[in-house]
């Protein structure tokens, strides 16, 4: 299909920032399990060391390569999702037609 013939898309419009109390309601309702209060937690404990720092920074950037990781696979997987939709109302609007051409070709044959 050519780039005229397709619909645009358009996009809602962003939402504000979220204001200083829903960021306090966010931090309060977040689980203990939060990789930013797990990693708070460990670089505190037994005071930093110049070793212990580097291997925090390591495991910093490698839960942010992670994080990252699951938010570009979460946003594929997210398009995947609606283009499937898309196909599926596509087919099922295929399988109308198609039934109504077969109904009209039974009646013409009779």
């Amino acid at each position: 299909m050519s780039s005229k013939g397709r619909k645009r898309v358009v996009l809602p419009t962003r939402p504000g920032p979220p204001t200083v109390e829903e960021i306090l309601e966010d931090v309060r309702s977040a689980q203990p399990s939060d990789p930013v209060f797990v990693l708070l937690v460990e670089s505190s404990k037994d005071g930093p060391t110049l070793g212990d720092k580097e291997d925090s920074e390591e495991k910093r950037e490698q839960l942010y390569w992670q994080s990252h990781s699951y938010v570009e696979m979460n946003q594929r997987l997210q398009k995947a999702c609606s283009l499937l939709r898309e196909k599926c109302e596509a087919l099922k609007q295929a399988g109308v037609t198609l039934e109504e051409n077969v109904m009209d070709v039974k009646e013409k044959a009779l």
